[in-house]
């Protein structure tokens, strides 16, 4: 049976590809840069997946970049049933810098009243009207991203950081790994003894790219 508690925690993401700044076209996926921003950039779902198993869901991904006029960078992350891509139940910010040592990260905020933002990836020019006094960071749940080959990265969260309380959880982790056509995502909560208690278990959503 499938649990519906993968669709609340389903993590981040995410990252971006040169588009258009009112419009959000993609460049062509053999021109994306080495970077997490520009490779987790644009529209994504799971439908493949969820074909081959009936655990998962077929999951709509839009990341898509903001506030580009900024030094730092900025991404739109909005997720959804497929199905249900007017009412998504998941709206993020993230903050994607690149440390000294080589590595990305990738800071979570939420966002102050998320639901006038719904549909807004394929609009970014609607947050230049806002700053950033609208988001509030996820302590702990900034995701880090290192290289390893060729447009791919990997990483996580910090081990026991990120702090969950749903169904018993005490802490929440998201692996991530991104390719330049996909992102895979598994995020899973854990009780105060180290037992998961929400998210997928055999593997993480994988998303293939859309455009």
């Amino acid at each position: 049976m499938k649990n519906l508690l993968v669709l609340f925690c389903l993590s981040i993401f995410t990252l971006m590809v040169s588009c258009n700044a009112s419009k959000n076209v993609s460049a062509p996926v053999n021109s994306i840069p080495n970077t997490p921003y520009t490779l987790m950039t644009g529209s994504f779902n799971s439908e493949a997946q969820s074909l081959r198993d009936t655990l998962f869901y077929n999951i709509s991904l839009h990341m898509y970049p903001i506030w580009t006029n900024k030094s730092a960078q900025y991404l739109y992350v909005e997720q959804a049933l497929a199905t249900m891509q007017d009412k998504p139940y998941r709206q993020r910010i993230y903050k994607v810098t690149e440390l000294p040592n080589g590595i990305f990260e990738s800071v979570v905020y939420k966002l102050a009243d998320e639901k006038s933002f719904i549909g807004k990836w394929n609009d970014t020019k609607y947050f230049d009207q806002f700053d950033e006094s609208i988001l509030e960071i996820r302590e702990g749940c900034a995701v880090y991203l290192k290289p390893i080959g060729k447009q791919i990265f990997e990483g996580s969260t910090k081990e026991k950081d990120c702090k969950s309380t749903l169904r018993g959880a005490t802490y929440a982790t998201s692996v991530v790994r991104v390719e330049k056509d996909k992102i895979v995502s598994w995020d899973q909560g854990f009780d105060a003894s180290g037992k998961q208690v929400w998210g997928a278990e055999t593997e993480g959503y994988i998303f293939d790219r859309l455009k």
